[in-house]
């Protein structure tokens, strides 16, 4: 067995270095090539695979062969389909009905939290915190009972408040059928979704508080100013960044709103399909009907709408920021 030859300065020739292994080097990229297989097969592939299906006609019970290419007949079926645009409507009124109403709440609601507890702070913020990691199981459980038309403690609440002898004739005397009117299936679930997703927003909005400087507030009030004018021209001014974050992700999840509907009104959408999102009315397509290629092209057409509104979002904050330019 022959030695590789030396170079005249002793050196091992490059092609033998070549060969080697360079375990150091390629280490990291081993250390960290799990995560980019398991992003590879379960988030990268399905994604790209959605936007090739939603160019085909295929039915998954007859295999991947059976599909047909269609190019955008898909789209075009959906945008002329009045389901599509009911349920966008839909979708659209229970994210503005439960999403404005959660930072308007969520901003106040933490600026109080943030300066009246300074020990028990973290106890409170785990109280409000506490729906959004409830069970989604246990959420249908406790509001189909509240929500009930005949033992529902909203109707006992609601016929209570009818007997009082001034405010009475505000209220209704008969029960609600909250579950079962298309009048009130959506602000049924509209409550269900601002009371889940307020803690997370007052978490977010506390987060933002605690980074301004006290100096601002001490100088405001040598200056003489009030607590609401603190609040107005100190602690709004500074929570901008988070409000932009905050409400940017109000936009996403609510826009696809899934869960809540689909737990409290079924899979149809309750009465009338009132309650019927754009989100549920793609699964019904998908697996009720079984035209996964229209549910993909559904799906990319509310990815655009969700893009769209985003982006007027970040414009109407750069605008704020800007001066009103």
């Amino acid at each position: 067995m022959t030695s590789p030859s030396l170079s005249l300065d002793g050196a091992v020739p490059r092609q033998s270095q070549r060969r080697r292994f360079d375990a150091k080097k390629w280490a990291p990229y081993l250390f960290i090539s799990p995560f980019f297989i398991l992003f590879g097969v379960f988030s990268l592939f399905p994604l790209l695979f959605s936007v090739y299906l939603s160019f085909n006609q295929w039915d998954a019970a007859s295999g991947i062969t059976a599909m047909q290419w269609v190019g955008l007949e898909n789209y075009r079926f959906a945008l002329n389909d009045p389901w599509l645009w009911k349920s966008l409507g839909n979708t659209v009124w229970l994210a503005l009905a439960s999403g404005v109403p959660q930072h308007l709440v969520a901003i106040p609601l933490a600026a109080y939290i943030h300066q009246a507890f300074r020990r028990s702070r973290n106890a409170v913020i785990g109280l409000y915190f506490l729906p959004f990691i409830t069970s989604s199981v246990a959420i249908a459980m406790v509001f189909n009972t509240l929500f009930s038309r005949e033992y529902g403690e909203i109707n006992l609440l609601l016929r209570t408040l009818s007997n009082m002898p001034l405010l009475g004739a505000l209220f209704p005397a008969e029960p609600i059928d909250w579950l079962n009117s298309s009048e009130f299936i959506k602000p049924a679930v509209a409550f269900v979704i601002f009371w889940r997703y307020l803690g997370w927003n007052i978490v977010l909005y506390i987060s933002a508080l605690q980074t301004i400087p006290r100096d601002l507030y001490e100088a405001a009030t040598i200056d003489g100013a009030g607590k609401i004018q603190q609040f107005w021209h100190i602690t709004l001014p500074q929570l901008r960044p988070m409000m932009y974050l905050a409400v940017m992700m109000t936009i996403i999840g609510n826009l696809q709103i899934f869960e809540e509907p689909f737990i409290l009104a079924g899979e149809s959408g309750g009465a009338g399909q009132a309650a019927l999102t754009t989100a549920m009315f793609v699964y019904r397509t998908a697996f009720s009907t079984g035209d996964f290629g229209t549910a993909s092209a559904i799906s990319w057409l509310l990815f655009l709408f969700i893009a769209v509104v985003s982006w007027g979002n970040s414009r109407l904050f750069n605008r704020k920021e800007g001066g009103g330019r």
